[in-house]
């Protein structure tokens, strides 16, 4: 069928594994109408999360910021006067030279994450960075903790490709909700059981939409999944259904695993898990009785403080069972960026990096701004404190844990803050200079994608509206103003880097590429479930891994799969465990600002089973408030059953004015660097909770 000529090729550049082959309708006067998923793209296959469907209102909105903007009331009041590029981009950097005379370099730090998913628009900002000398960003928020669990074992970020689970007898979603998360793996899931029968098994803390839908659901207690993953090595070894030979032909210190798990039975997980001595012996069955056994891993448990170990663990399982042997079994988790050998140094700059300056975590973001302040020079080391932020693609007012050490540190009337964004968000608030971004149909870009093997090509489908500027843009120009406009990158156009990009890393060049929109670079079956070899030196899976290939070896960290007890601990002021995870209509905090998505979810709520809802006087809708030693949030109450009567969840990521403390969810969160590589707990924290008229 002939392509409808109103509707031109892009892909969504959303922190989703999906990164969905999209068709965009054009319409004229230069607006974008419906949004919808490439059928011939055999990923996405038309499939469209309804978020991304209802796009043309996000770009069209009102609200968008449409001209830059100078602050001129006090730091998150909203008091701005419009100002002209050049007046905006003169300023930036008359301070940024000011303050690298005064303070050096390092003073000023760069800071973006995944707001744009795309290669040129998301990580252009390091080319800046590294031609100025200054600090760099450690970014743990969303892969630090699972990326360093997964490569401990098996060396590479490759896995089974997620459509092989049509193949497969079983299926454990552990510790994901692809439902709201990732639509494809879900519709691929249910289509496994339409098609061949497979049983599906969700591991989760609590009763997810996924979780709904499963044949079987575990809801153990967050921070224990490495507890529950030994209990079923245990019983493979135990009842004879571990694969010997290939545990002696393709993993090292098997036999010492196998020591290590000889103690680790139901009844020992169960203590610790929550889960039932049966609940436990029914699924280390199920999962041992077939090769054919599909793990679609998520993110999700891993944002714990034993989240490392807990992957390692987790992903032992299929080299215990042999299940990396046949097509439908192994594991996935991501594709990582390797497996598209791009040449990324026109883009982020990498030659121009200079040796030993400041690398700061992202997730320590509060500690960083106030650590001159407070004491705590863990991240600010010897350097000088952060005198300017240039934020990109990311809201840490909202999306960083320890929300309020955050929000101190951006009222600083010595911080000047430059944001550059689509919307006036919470972090955009707290600026000094707010400059307006462009959207993924109006800027070039090229996007990989960890969900599937697809590299793809979004070119600039609608002019921007008012005077949006896309990042490579403003990026360029403060380059030329800072000085180091000359160096490479800096005089290219977007589309200039892309073709160089693209031609520097063997692939066709970029009007090519953008003709046939997308080329596959998905492993082969058998080289995608490791039977090459695994990417450890040995070509093994390492059971006892060396933790310093992935990061700092802290003398605490479990050699071999275990229970790591350093999670945060219910005690009798703080008797619940609070996780954190995404609400079906929001991505991290996008979609969170405007629009259907906004309304669809409704307000901030806790979930809470109802026993514990009774035990402590609470029925639906009421108000409560839960809180720790870092603050307290208060939300309205959802009564939910499917999960330990001990925890308590609080969906999405809203805005801060959303709740009465005038800051949200991650106020809660510690924002504590967990061994062996750093990353965010979201999902590791113990607070009180009682009814707001007795707080």
């Amino acid at each position: 069928m002939p392509r409808d000529a109103a509707f031109k090729p892009s892909a969504c550049p959303h922190d989703c594994p999906a990164t969905c082959a999209l068709e965009v309708e054009i319409l004229p006067d230069n607006r974008v109408g419906r949004f919808r998923g490439a059928s011939d793209n055999d990923y996405t296959a038309g499939v469209l999360c309804a978020k991304v469907g209802r796009y043309a209102d996000r770009v069209h909105h009102p609200d968008r910021l449409m001209t830059p903007l100078r602050r001129t009331g006090p730091k998150g009041s909203g008091q701005f006067t419009p100002i002209s590029w050049d007046d905006a981009l003169d300023e930036i950097a008359t301070r940024f030279k000011d303050i690298t005379a005064t303070h050096g370099a390092e003073a000023i730090w760069p800071y973006y994450y995944a707001g744009t998913m795309g290669q040129v628009q998301r990580d252009g900002i390091n080319r800046l960075r590294h031609a100025l000398g200054y600090s760099d960003q450690k970014r743990t928020i969303c892969t630090a903790l699972p990326r360093a669990g997964w490569l401990a074992g098996t060396g590479f970020e490759r896995g089974t490709h997620p459509q092989e689970m049509l193949t497969s007898e079983v299926i454990v979603i552990w510790g994901g909700n692809p439902v709201a998360t990732h639509v494809h793996i879900a519709g691929l899931m249910s289509k496994a059981r339409k098609q061949n029968g497979a049983k599906i098994v969700v591991i989760d803390p609590y009763r997810s939409p996924t979780a709904a839908l499963a044949d079987v659901h575990l809801p153990l207690l967050p921070g224990t999944d490495g507890a529950l993953a030994c209990a079923v090595m245990h019983v493979a070894f135990r009842d004879g259904r571990a694969d010997r030979a290939y545990l002696a032909a393709h993993t090292k210190d098997y036999a010492a695993l196998e020591a290590q798990v000889a103690d680790k039975t139901p009844v020992w997980a169960a203590a610790i898990t929550g889960l039932t001595v049966p609940q436990i012996e029914d699924f280390a069955a199920l999962y041992t009785r077939t090769q054919k056994t599909y793990l679609a891993v998520g993110y999700g448990f891993t944002r714990v403080r034993n989240g490392t170990l807990n992957m390692h663990s987790v992903v032992c399982l299929p080299a215990v069972t042999g299940a990396w042997q046949v097509p439908g079994g192994g594991a996935f988790w991501s594709y990582g960026g390797t497996l598209y050998k791009l040449d990324k140094n026109l883009i982020d700059g990498t030659p121009l990096r200079r040796a030993g300056v400041r690398m700061m975590d992202m997730s320590r973001i509060g500690a960083a701004l106030t650590g001159h302040l407070t004491g705590d020079r863990s991240e600010l080391k010897d350097g000088p404190p952060v005198m300017a932020l240039l934020i990109q693609n990311t809201n840490p007012m909202v999306v960083a844990p320890n929300t309020g050490l955050v929000a101190q540190g951006f009222a600083r009337e010595d911080l000047f803050t430059v944001v550059h964004e689509q919307f006036m968000t919470d972090t955009a608030l707290m600026a000094d200079i707010v400059l307006p971004a462009t959207m993924f149909v109006e800027h070039d870009d090229l996007y990989t994608a960890g969900g599937h093997g697809h590299l793809q090509v979004g070119m600039r489908l609608i002019d921007p509206p008012g005077e949006c500027r896309s990042n490579h843009a403003v990026i360029n120009a403060l380059g030329q103003r800072l000085g180091v406009g000359g160096l490479p990158g800096f005089d290219l156009s977007a589309r200039e880097i892309l073709d160089q990009t693209l031609r520097a890393s063997g692939y066709p060049d970029l009007e090519t590429f953008a003709a046939q929109r997308w080329v596959d670079c998905t492993p082969a079956s058998d080289e995608g479930r490791f039977g090459a070899g695994f990417g450890t030196p040995d070509k093994k899976f390492h059971f006892a891994p060396d933790w310093s290939t992935v990061g700092i070896d802290n003398p605490g960290l479990p050699r071999l799969p275990d229970h790591w007890d350093n999670i945060a601990q219910r005690d009798a002021e703080h008797p619940f465990k609070l996780i954190a995870p995404p609400a079906r209509q929001f991505l991290n905090s996008s979609f969170s600002d405007v629009g259907a998505s906004r309304v669809r979810e409704g307000k901030p709520r806790l979930l809470i089973h109802p026993d514990t809802a009774t035990a402590n006087g609470i029925v639906e809708g009421d108000s409560v408030t839960i809180g720790n030693a870092q603050g307290a949030v208060t939300l309205t109450a959802g009564l939910r059953d499917g999960m330990n009567p001990a925890l308590l969840v609080a969906e999405g990521l809203w805005r801060n004015s959303d709740f009465p403390e005038g800051l949200g969810i991650n106020t809660l969160i510690s924002d504590d660097s967990p061994a062996p590589a750093g990353g965010a707990v979201f999902h590791d924290t113990a607070v009180w909770m009682r009814p707001h008229t007795l707080v």
